[in-house]
C-alpha cells in the first residue's frame, strides 16, 4: 500500500481527483469530552456563564467542517451538501458524546470533513465551559463509517468484549462473571466507571439475578464482594451509583436485566 499524499521522492503533495468519478461520499465520527458531574448539570441545565453551550458547539462543528482545507494542508475545498452534528449527555460516564456526518456528491471522500467537525465541537464545549471546569479532557476521536469512492466502504468493528473475570476456590467452586450471562439466565450488568474501573481493575460484569438475597443496590454489592475481594472498593470512600442511568441508592429495586454503573463522585464550581 502506497500512501497517495506522498510522490516519488517521498513529498508531500496535494492528489489530484480531476479524473475521479463523482459519487455520493458519506463519512460520520465522534469523540467524547469528559467533564465533571456539576459540570454536565449546568449544561443540561443551560446555566452556563457562556450561554447556549450546545448550539454554539454545533455552529462551530458545522463551520469547521466547510472549512477543514484551510486546517489541513493537503485536504481538497469540497462543497459539502450536508454536516449533521448531534450531542448526547452521559451522565453516567459524566460526560458528551459528539458524532457528525458529513455528505456530498464530489469526487474525494469526507471522512476528515466529519473529523474535523467533532474535533471542533468538543474543543467548543472545552471552551464553553472551562470556566467552571478546566479539567475536561477531550478523547475517542474516530472515524465510525464511511461510504463511497474507489475504496469501497468502510464501517469500524466493535470492541471485543472483555475477558471474563473468574475466581473461587478450586474447579468445584469457580465462579465466572463475564459481561453476558449464560443464555436463558436473568442478569444484573454491573459497570465499573472512570477512576473507579482503574482502581478496581474491574470493568463489565454479570451477576445472576436469582444470587441476590435482596433486589437492590445493597444486596447487589454483597454478591459482588462474596464473588470477587476486589469489589470491597465499593466500600472504601464515596462511590455513587445510577440503575440504567438514573442516580440510584442502596436500597433503589433491581430487576433482571438492569444495567448498574458503579463511579466516583465528582465535584465541580
Amino acid at each position: 500500500m502506497t500512501l497517495t499524499h506522498l510522490n516519488a521522492r517521498g513529498e508531500a503533495r496535494m492528489v489530484d481527483v480531476a479524473d475521479k468519478p463523482e459519487s455520493r461520499r458519506e463519512a460520520s465520527a465522534s469523540g467524547f469530552i469528559h467533564m465533571r458531574q456539576a459540570t454536565l448539570q449546568l449544561l443540561a441545565e443551560g446555566s452556563l456563564p457562556k450561554g447556549d453551550v450546545l448550539a454554539t458547539a454545533r455552529i462551530a462543528a458545522i463551520q469547521a467542517a466547510k472549512r477543514t482545507h484551510e486546517l489541513i494542508p493537503l485536504c481538497h475545498a469540497l462543497p459539502l451538501s450536508k454536516v449533521e452534528v448531534d450531542f448526547r449527555l452521559d451522565e453516567a460516564t459524566g460526560g458528551v458524546h459528539v458524532t457528525a456526518r458529513c455528505r456530498l456528491n464530489g469526487r474525494t471522500g469526507v471522512e476528515m470533513e466529519a473529523l474535523t467537525a467533532v474535533s471542533v465541537a468538543c474543543l467548543t464545549l472545552y471552551d464553553m465551559c472551562k470556566a467552571v471546569d478546566k479539567d475536561m479532557e477531550i478523547g475517542a476521536i474516530r472515524l465510525d463509517e464511511k461510504s463511497g469512492g474507489v475504496s469501497g466502504d468502510y464501517r469500524r468493528a466493535a470492541p471485543a468484549e472483555p475477558s471474563p473475570i473468574v475466581t473461587g476456590e478450586g474447579a468445584s467452586g469457580e465462579v465466572s462473571l463475564g459481561v453476558r450471562c449464560d443464555l436463558g439466565e436473568p442478569c444484573v450488568r454491573v459497570k465499573c466507571l472512570a477512576e473507579l474501573r482503574e482502581r478496581l481493575g474491574v470493568g463489565e460484569v454479570a451477576v445472576p439475578f436469582e444470587r441476590l438475597e435482596s433486589a437492590d443496590i445493597n444486596g447487589l454489592k454483597t454478591v459482588l464482594k462474596e464473588m470477587d475481594a476486589r469489589f470491597a472498593g465499593l466500600d472504601e470512600g464515596r462511590v455513587l451509583c445510577a440503575v440504567n442511568q438514573v442516580m440510584a441508592g442502596g436500597v433503589t429495586p433491581l430487576t433482571a436485566d438492569d444495567e448498574v454503573a458503579f463511579f466516583p463522585p465528582v465535584t465541580g464550581g
